[in-house]
C-alpha cells in the first residue's frame, strides 16, 4: 500500500539538512496521488498543524494493515545479574568406580550412555592372590575357636589358682590377637564383595565382581577385557541424572544484589529459543582470586526437567534482583531515529479514518517485549497509541 506524508519541519537540527529537497519530493507525490483514481491513497496525506506532524489514515486501510489501538499498561521490569555456568549434579550423584584390588579384567559389557542399578555387576577381575586372602581367612577363623576355648580354660585355671597368670596370658593374647586377624580379613573379603559370614572352603575363588555403587549411567568406559587394572585406578564413571543443577558464576561487583530465593532464568546451547526456571539455592563464600567471581548454586523450580539436562550443559542465565511495574508500551509501538523515540497517538478517529501525531518520548527501562514510557507531558495512561503499524507510518 502507498502512503503520501507531508511531514512539518521538526524543530530538531537533525532534519534540516535534507529538508528542501525532502519537501520537494514530498510535494511532487503528492501531486501523482491526486491524480490517482484510488481514493484510499489519496487520504493518507500528512498534515501540518504548529510543526505537529499528523497522518490521516482511513478505516480501509487501518483494518486492511491490521493496525490497532491501545494504551500503556502496567508492566514488571527486573532489573538483572548476568550469570554463565553449567549444568551439574551433587557430588554423591556422581560415581568414578575402581577397585581395591589390582587384577586382570576378565569381563566387561558396559557401553557409554547404559543404564545401571546399585549394585549391578559391571566387571569382573581376576588374579590368583585373591586366592590367598580367603586362605588366611579360613585359616585364622580355624584357629580362633581352638583359641578361644584355651582362652576361657585358662581363665578359670587361674581364677582357681590351678595355672600360672603368665599360661593365661599368653591365651588371652593369641586369642585377641587371631580374633583381629579374622575380622580384618573379614573386612578385605567384604571389599571383594564376599560376604565372610556364610564363606567357606567350599567358596574360594580367583575372581571378584565390582558392582555399581549407584544408579545412573555409565558416562566413561576406561578398561578393556584382558587389561590389568591397579588398585584404585579409575575403570568406569557414572553419573545419576535424577537431580541435576546449576553451578554458575558472577562477578563479585554483583554480589550485593544476589541473595539466595532469588528467581533465575536460563537457557542452554542445544535450545536457545527456551527459557528455563531456578532459584539460587546457595551462594559461595569465597571470591576466586583470578576471575573475581563466586559461584551460585541454583535449583530448578520443575525438577521434572531434570531428565532433559546432561551434566556439562553450558547455560546462561539471568537473575532477576529486583522487580517494579512501571507504565510501558510495547516495542513495536515506537521508532528509534537518530537516537530519539517517537510514538504515534491517536487525535480523532471520524467515521472515515483516524488521525494520529508523531509525539516524542523519553524511555526508560525495557524488557523482551516492552518499554518504559517515562512522564511525557500531555500522555498519561489514557492516551491511545499505535500499537504495530508505527514503524511503517513514520519511516516512509
Amino acid at each position: 500500500m502507498n502512503f503520501a506524508y507531508l511531514k512539518t519541519r521538526s524543530n530538531h537540527p537533525i532534519n534540516r539538512p535534507a529538508f528542501g529537497f525532502w519537501i520537494i519530493s514530498v510535494i511532487v507525490g503528492l501531486s501523482s496521488c491526486s491524480s490517482s483514481s484510488d481514493p484510499e491513497v489519496a487520504s493518507n496525506v500528512a498534515q501540518e498543524s504548529s510543526g505537529v506532524e499528523t497522518y490521516e489514515i482511513s478505516t480501509t486501510q487501518f483494518q486492511s494493515s491490521n493496525m490497532t489501538l491501545g494504551t500503556m499498561e502496567k508492566v514488571p521490569f527486573h532489573e538483572v545479574v548476568k550469570a554463565k555456568g553449567m549444568i551439574d549434579v551433587p557430588p554423591e550423584n556422581r560415581a568414578a568406580v575402581s577397585s581395591y584390588f589390582g587384577g586382570t579384567v576378565k569381563e566387561i559389557r558396559l557401553l557409554p550412555g547404559q543404564s545401571v542399578k546399585k549394585g549391578q555387576e559391571l566387571f569382573v577381575l581376576e588374579n590368583p592372590d585373591y586366592v590367598q586372602i580367603q586362605q588366611d581367612f579360613l585359616e585364622a577363623k580355624g584357629q580362633l575357636a581352638y583359641l578361644q576355648s584355651d582362652y576361657e580354660r585358662q581363665k578359670n585355671l587361674v581364677q582357681d589358682s590351678i595355672s600360672s597368670q603368665k599360661k593365661f596370658l599368653k591365651a588371652e593374647s593369641d586369642y585377641t590377637v587371631t580374633r583381629a586377624r579374622v575380622a580384618s580379613l573379614g573386612k578385605k573379603l567384604a571389599l571383594m564383595n564376599i560376604d565372610p559370614s556364610t564363606f567357606t572352603i567350599e567358596n574360594i575363588r580367583t575372581s571378584l565382581s565390582v558392582r555399581s555403587p549407584i544408579s545412573g549411567y555409565v558416562t566413561e568406559v576406561a578398561i578393556s577385557k584382558g587389561a590389568f587394572l591397579t588398585p584404585s585406578q579409575m575403570a568406569v564413571t557414572i553419573v545419576n541424572t535424577d537431580h541435576v543443577h546449576l553451578e554458575m558464576n558472577v562477578f563479585e561487583k554483583d554480589l550485593a544484589k544476589i541473595s539466595v530465593g532469588q528467581p533465575i532464568r536460563f537457557r542452554i546451547q542445544e535450545d536457545n529459543s527456551k527459557e528455563y526456571e531456578a532459584f539460587i539455592y546457595l551462594i559461595s563464600k569465597t571470591i576466586d582470586p583470578e576471575e573475581r567471581t563466586l559461584g551460585i548454586h541454583g535449583h530448578l523450580v520443575d525438577e521434572k526437567l531434570a531428565e532433559r539436562f546432561n551434566p556439562g550443559m553450558y547455560v546462561e542465565a539471568v537473575i532477576y534482583t529486583t522487580s517494579e511495574e512501571k507504565w510501558a508500551l510495547p516495542k513495536d509501538a515506537l521508532v528509534e531515529i537518530e537516537g530519539y523515540f517517537y510514538v504515534l497517538t491517536l487525535q480523532n478517529s471520524p467515521e472515515t479514518g483516524y488521525t494520529l501525531i508523531k509525539r516524542e518520548v523519553k524511555t526508560g527501562l525495557s524488557n523482551s517485549s516492552h518499554v518504559e514510557i517515562l512522564d511525557s507531558p500531555g500522555l498519561d495512561e489514557t492516551t491511545k497509541f499505535l500499537l504495530n503499524g508505527t514503524f511503517n507510518l513514520i519511516k516512509e
